[in-house]
């Protein structure tokens, strides 16, 4: 099984583009939302873009697409979504995407909450999840319901703890902030936001994270906890665990 390289291309304020490669000449990006840095980091490296992968029908992660295309010839795959135009294939839940020219394969999961089309893809320990699941945060909810949230985060939450999460944007800072309200007591989320405060200022990205390190941290993904449940029930003494808290936390950190 080749081994498989994933860098980040930075693109406006704050989005990556991830760049997939196994050694060979051919490489995939992920939602590219700028064409300009994708193309010359394919100069950079010598590298044919041959697969673009999208994971919702937003500007900043579709935008690069045509010119992308146009230069390369690269098949483009993407949610059933005629928002999104130009696709080689619309790919839905457990379909599986094959990159013959880089040797891999991923996996399709269906991830509605942030948009109402949002798919992920899971392969060789890695997760490329758009804007649903961010480290230390979630994506808002502009099309989909907290229900719907709750179990997209939920799928995300079933892949193995070693799964690096390759998010789509550099949040973790802010996101960390707003987790230490709803959890104050969390000591693994306290070390986290350490490391992400230093990263920082260094100026390092904090992504991929992994999904065990997310569990610990996240309060999206822990919106079963009596520690969050608490913080939502503060701001509606109704919430419940679950999609109920999760609704709370998400409209607490939409106008944090």
């Amino acid at each position: 099984m080749p081994e498989v390289n994933v860098t980040a291309i930075p693109a406006f304020s704050d989005n990556y583009i991830w760049l997939i490669s196994t050694g060979v000449d051919e490489c995939a990006v992920v939602d590219p939302g700028d064409a300009v840095p994708v193309l010359a980091a394919l100069r950079r490296e010598s590298l044919q873009l041959s697969t673009i992968l999208l994971t919702h029908h937003h500007a900043d992660h579709i935008g690069g697409v045509p010119d992308l295309v146009a230069a390369t010839g690269a098949a483009v795959f993407g949610p059933h979504d005629p928002r999104i135009p130009g696709q080689s294939r619309s790919l839905g839940e457990g379909e599986q995407i094959d990159l013959p020219g880089l040797g891999l394969s991923f996996t399709v999961i269906e991830v509605p909450g942030h948009t109402a089309t949002h798919i992920a893809y899971y392969g060789h320990g890695c997760l490329f999840c758009g804007d649903t699941l961010f480290s230390v945060g979630c994506g808002r909810l502009f099309e989909g319901s907290p229900e719907q949230m709750q179990q997209s985060l939920d799928k995300l939450a079933a892949l193995p703890p070693a799964t690096r999460v390759f998010c789509a944007h550099e949040y973790t800072l802010s996101n960390c902030d707003f987790a230490r309200q709803v959890e104050p007591g969390n000591r693994a989320l306290a070390k986290r936001a350490s490391a992400v405060e230093a990263a920082r200022a260094a100026g390092r990205s904090t992504v991929p994270s992994t999904l065990a390190e997310e569990l610990a941290v996240n309060p999206f993904l822990r919106s079963r906890e009596t520690a969050i449940v608490r913080s939502a029930r503060k701001r509606n003494p109704q919430a419940k665990p679950g999609a109920s808290t999760l609704a709370e936390i998400r409209a607490w950190k939409d106008s944090f």
